[in-house]
């Protein structure tokens, strides 16, 4: 699938390959979870925004990666699923060579798309 996004293919490009690689999975995974949303760097971290509003974002960490869902809530309700990662606030954090599986991430992306469609 072809970038839209030719700055969040930039910021990728300057990451370690394993970061690198993990990210892209990351970013693919989400595209196809809400194809309407625009990619685009967002506070300095690729981000997707749904319905002009901020949807979720991603980044590397020196010692992790980090989805980041954006929403406590959203994490509240998921976090049985989130049991076995290192969370914060709306945040899971992963290793490149532990990345998160793709249901999840499918579930939290539609779950924040939920939310912003309810307000």
């Amino acid at each position: 699938m072809p970038s839209t996004a030719p700055e969040v293919d930039e910021f990728l490009a300057k990451l370690p390959d394993d970061q690198r690689a993990a990210l892209q999975k990351l970013r693919e995974t989400i595209r196809l979870a809400s194809p309407e949303a625009e990619e685009r760097i967002g506070y300095g971290v690729p981000a997707f925004y749904y319905k002009k509003r901020p949807l979720v974002s991603y980044a590397a960490g020196k010692n992790h990666c980090a989805f980041y869902v954006q929403s406590p809530a959203v994490m509240e309700v998921h976090q049985n699923e989130l049991s076995d990662y290192d969370t914060a606030k709306g945040t899971v954090r992963f290793q490149v060579d532990s990345p998160l599986p793709a249901n999840l991430v499918e579930t939290l992306v539609k779950a924040r798309m939920a939310e912003t469609d309810a307000v």
